[in-house]
């Protein structure tokens, strides 16, 4: 305790000034579309890379692999660090090195170099999730906190559309190298923001605990219950939501779907999906957690078994919808995460659910196209859409929420 204590003073924690709920919010959303701007645009960048350094679609697949193994493994560690050091300060070094990986990137004179840079970018985006999420949960309290990480929540896919679409425009006028050195400097940039822009240490926590808040929390006992229920909630929601959109454009082909209907398919699923995380977090503020997740994991189902007898005009025009409540579900349950710990165990209970989710979600599409193999793609589908039903019982037994989330 000494130690912590002696660390508080050293970076102001008592004594500096709290920045306000609204700049939080907006500084740590453009954070995070930083960070996921920065994972979807390795996607852009993959078959630049696999026609230059001449790698095979193996290589392709661990170099993609690596960055996020290691995203996902450092969540954990960077939420625990968290506690000791400034939360701001990690995230701002997180970020930074994030953008110097990208620059690292468009430096490297051979794959190596490359390699390392990629796992360099892994380490620094580990710190956005735990760390911004918590900085959000410090600074809206009651009904107001899920709507906050749904709006935190959302951004990340607003940086998942813009910056591959920025970087593709680059690639017009310059080479991978210098684009890697441009999206990287916005990285540096906006560890630069978070520095200037938050207070080095965290105050909130502190008047967390002297407001008594803590008390207000359920039992022990009930409190790690219902954190295990949210996981497994948010496993199923993931491993649904992965598996559906791997699949999607196969179902499509099927029924006979042209690459140009695939590509629309996509965008309008991503689109309802971006507009859910927004508005599903605004809908569980007032439905409440139990309710909102049975009514879009329960509509999830349906719409999926709907897109198996539907043709392809049909399933086109059912896809916003259906991806407002594939991707909705999520901002709710990672939203009720501070409902589940105490506000010293927060960062570390996000770090714990978005590694979960994450791996769930990288390994459902493995699991589902072996069970394709063996039963059908259309079986396979419906399996799908079971997997979504099983968020159901998960939410009725949610333990120790308040009565308004209920």
């Amino acid at each position: 305790m000494e130690g912590k204590v002696g660390i508080e003073q050293r970076f102001g924690l008592d004594e500096a000034p709290a920045a306000s709920p609204k700049r939080v919010l907006a500084v740590t959303c453009g954070n995070h579309a930083v960070h996921d701007g920065y994972t979807d645009t390795l996607y852009l960048l993959l078959p630049l890379w696999q026609a230059e350094f001449q790698l095979s679609y193996a290589a392709v697949g661990i170099m993609r692999a690596l960055y996020s193994a290691v995203l996902a493994a450092f969540q954990v560690p960077a939420a625990s660090l968290a506690v000791h050091v400034s939360p701001v300060l990690l995230l701002a070094a997180g970020t930074a090195l994030s953008g110097l990986a990208y620059m690292l990137a468009g430096a490297s004179a051979g794959l190596p170099l490359l390699v390392v840079s990629l796992m360099l970018g892994g380490l620094g985006s580990s710190t956005l999730h735990p760390i911004g999420s918590d900085l959000v949960a410090s600074a809206f309290h009651g009904n107001s906190v899920r709507p906050a990480l749904g709006t935190f929540n959302f951004a990340g896919d607003v940086g998942k559309m813009a910056f591959p679409a920025g970087a593709s425009l680059l690639l017009v006028f310059m080479s991978w190298r210098e684009t890697a050195f441009v999206i990287g400097g916005i990285g540096v940039a906006s560890a630069l923001a978070v520095l200037l822009l938050l207070p080095y240490a965290w105050p909130a926590r502190k008047a967390e605990r002297e407001s008594g808040q803590p008390k207000t929390t359920p039992s022990r006992l009930s409190t790690l219950k219902g954190f295990r229920t949210l996981l497994a909630i948010g496993i199923a929601d993931s491993a649904t939501r992965m598996a559906f959109m791997t699949f999607l454009p196969f179902v499509l082909a099927a029924k006979g779907a042209s690459l140009t209907m695939m590509g629309l398919a996509l965008t309008l699923t991503f689109a309802g999906g971006a507009f859910g995380k927004l508005a599903c977090g605004l809908i569980g503020a007032r439905l409440g957690v139990t309710r909102t997740i049975i009514a879009t994991k329960a509509a999830t189902a349906a719409l999926i078994a709907t897109v198996l007898v539907l043709p392809v005009t049909g399933i086109l025009a059912l896809l916003p919808l259906l991806g407002t409540m594939l991707n909705g579900t999520s901002s709710v349950v990672y939203g009720s995460v501070p409902d589940f710990c105490t506000p010293e165990a927060r960062a570390k209970a996000f770090g714990v659910f978005y590694t979960a989710t994450i791996g769930a979600g990288a390994l459902s599409p493995i699991f589902f196209g072996s069970l394709t193999d063996r039963i059908g793609l259309w079986a396979m589908t419906a399996c799908i859409a079971c997997t979504a039903l099983i968020t159901l019982p998960l939410a009725l037994s949610l333990p120790g929420t308040p009565a308004a989330n209920r």
